[in-house]
């Protein structure tokens, strides 16, 4: 069935592999790294424009004037370097299973080096996912198992009916699911994490405590396949419609690097709320310098509808 069109400013990542229940080969991982190479490149320089790491010290370089990072916190650069780049990127599958994670038959027949590029160039994905710019919106039209599960976690906006499975069924072939529950356990309460690890259970998306925005409809509905696969598609779109259309690109941006850096403040031990509050406060301070914030805020005061920059 043909995807529906999305806005201006979002574009598909396709995972196509139905045949193989969108099992995440080594062609389809290059393929995925390929098309989200793409969407991260830059027309003008060429550059990768990806977030940087993570890590609270990156704030410094942030508020100087003068580093590599400028695109990202100046609206006019911004647009010159993500020209007919996407604000919003829909990771999409067809078929009645989302992913069901790596494909043991191609692995168990793989060379060395094949195997290790596998787990490597998927890691690339994840990480080309976490670090998008783009906010990734993920609706789970199916079942999605280890490495699927991982790619689902992974991206910003996952999005699933009620009753959609997950699950983590490495341990019961003795190849404990290590890499997707990296991504699990960042989305989920640990101790659920740990079990769906250790067990290998399947849950639904509701069992998820709120990891996957969940698309709830009656009984009445979920006995009518047709009508909850519309009830599915109307907040899919309602999503990408608000990300791609009602908020702007350059806040959404360093906003997602800001939130995950300050959930990562003070893990070491100890009630880490003061620092991160503080360092937080400091990014608010750089959102705010923004031609989108300064547009934003005027628009409020004016009753009047934002006109974004990015």
């Amino acid at each position: 069935m043909p995807l529906p069109q999305l806005p201006a400013k979002a574009a598909y990542l396709h995972l196509n592999n139905p045949a193989r229940r969108n099992a995440l080969s080594l062609p389809v991982l290059r393929d995925l790294h390929s098309q989200l190479t793409t969407r991260l490149t830059s027309p003008k320089s060429g550059r990768l424009l990806l977030l940087p790491p993570f890590q609270p010290s990156v704030l410094d370089q942030l508020e100087s004037s003068d580093n590599n990072l400028s695109w990202l916190t100046d609206s006019s650069e911004w647009a010159q370097e993500r020209a007919n780049l996407p604000n919003v990127i829909v990771l999409r599958s067809e078929g009645p299973v989302f992913s069901s994670g790596h494909d043991l038959k191609a692995l168990a027949g793989a060379s060395h080096d094949e195997v290790k590029e596998t787990f490597s160039i998927c890691a690339e994905v994840m990480s080309l996912i976490r670090r998008s710019p783009a906010i990734v919106v993920c609706p789970i039209q199916g079942m999605a198992t280890a490495a699927g599960f991982q790619l689902a976690m992974t991206t910003d906006f996952p999005i699933a009916l009620a009753g959609t499975k997950f699950c983590l069924p490495g341990m019961r072939i003795g190849l404990p699911c290590t890499s997707p529950s990296t991504a699990v356990a960042r989305r989920v309460p640990s101790p659920l994490a740990y079990r769906l690890f250790a067990t290998a259970e399947t849950v639904t998306a509701e069992q998820l405590h709120g990891a996957v925005d969940v698309v709830s409809v009656s009984e009445n509905v979920q006995e009518d396949g047709a009508a909850a696969i519309t009830a599915f598609e109307n907040r899919v779109s309602d999503v990408v419609q608000t990300l791609a259309e009602r908020t702007p690109g350059q806040p959404q941006a360093i906003g997602k690097w800001a939130f995950w850096t300050q959930q990562s403040i003070g893990q070491s031990g100890g009630d880490s709320y003061g620092d991160a509050a503080k360092w937080a406060g400091r990014a608010m301070a750089l959102h705010a310098k923004s031609s989108d914030a300064k547009e934003g805020i005027s628009a409020f005061l004016e009753k009047r509808r934002s006109t974004w920059k990015t």
